[in-house]
């Protein structure tokens, strides 16, 4: 449920003009369908080969340094603080300044199928096939075709915002600035937060359908879990956990435990990622509450147990 970044084993990925070091967060934390990479690219060096996602949306946001992406046939600066939205089907990747480039990398675990025929060497693709799992690696092929060409730096897309130019809800308890909506996200969103000292961030909730993950950039809090009325009866009590900058939260649907923020003595920092899904269900325990997405409607519905009005 919790990884702290310095505690999660890390590895090298590196041919030619490729090189960084990576850390799988989202796996360490325990994510089921979603993900989240830090990627520490050596200064001058890619992040990954030109490629292009076919159904996932990928979200990266720059923890520090600077660097140039690789858009389609486009190429812009990209720095601390920024929010990258790359949609399905766009070719993208990133080079580092000189001082090296260290990014989040957000994204949904879309599950394809693609029937592999062992003995023949070949896999089902769609209605066609291709070779499967022979030649040299994909990096080491990216390597051998040679270091993309970058065009002349043009002015950033859309879908791309800083943090301090995203307009944030401002509040007694803190700020809430949406990056990805922003930046023209459409399947899951990122969102930046800063909860002044003591203060909470969203009520306390627990996803239907929706999958979310939590990154601590500053500061100090802690994670407040609080069980259903059947998890409850089940005898599942409430529980704070303390949080640290460098924790990874995750908080997969349907756990059955709701969760919330409160930041400490000194404030908190983070950032929120989740899909939207339009069949959601969330349901908040403190008030009794549930929001149906699709339907555009919050209501009070009556615990009940599971044998009551039952007759034997």
């Amino acid at each position: 449920m919790i990884a702290h970044w310095d505690e999660v084993e890390s590895g090298r990925a590196e041919a030619g003009h490729l090189g960084g070091l990576w850390t799988d967060l989202g796996s360490a934390a325990g994510s089921k369908t979603v993900g989240v990479n830090r990627i520490r690219v050596d200064p001058g060096k890619w992040s990954t080969p030109f490629h292009r996602q076919t159904a996932e949306e990928e979200i990266f946001y720059v923890l520090g340094g600077m660097g140039i992406c690789l858009l389609d046939g486009a190429a812009f600066e990209v720095r601390t603080g920024d929010c990258i939205v790359h949609r399905p089907r766009e070719l993208h990747a990133l080079r580092a300044g000189d001082d090296g480039l260290d990014v989040l990398a957000f994204g949904t675990r879309v599950r394809t199928e693609a029937a592999h025929l062992p003995r023949a060497g070949v896999s089902w693709l769609g209605g066609s096939w291709v070779e499967a799992g022979g030649g040299a690696h994909p990096w080491a092929r990216e390597a051998t075709a040679g270091e993309p060409e970058l065009p002349e730096l043009t002015p950033r897309p859309e879908t791309v915002v800083n943090v301090d130019g995203v307009d944030g809800g401002d509040s007694e308890g803190g700020s809430w600035k949406p990056l990805a909506r922003n930046a023209g996200a459409d399947l899951a969103g990122l969102n930046w937060g800063r909860l002044n000292p003591g203060c909470e961030g969203a009520p306390p909730h627990l996803h239907s359908a929706d999958e979310e993950l939590f990154v601590v950039l500053e500061g100090a809090g802690k994670l407040e879990l609080w069980p259903t009325p059947q998890r409850v009866r089940a005898g599942v009590e409430y529980e704070e956990v303390p949080l640290r900058a460098g924790d990874v939260i995750s908080r997969p649907a349907s756990s059955g435990i709701a969760h919330g923020f409160r930041a400490g003595l000194d404030g908190m920092t983070f950032l929120a990622y989740g899909t939207r899904k339009a069949n959601d269900v969330c349901y908040y325990p403190r008030s009794n509450k549930i929001s149906f997405r699709g339907l555009g409607l919050i209501a009070r519905l009556v615990d009940l147990d599971y044998d009551d009005g039952e007759t034997r």
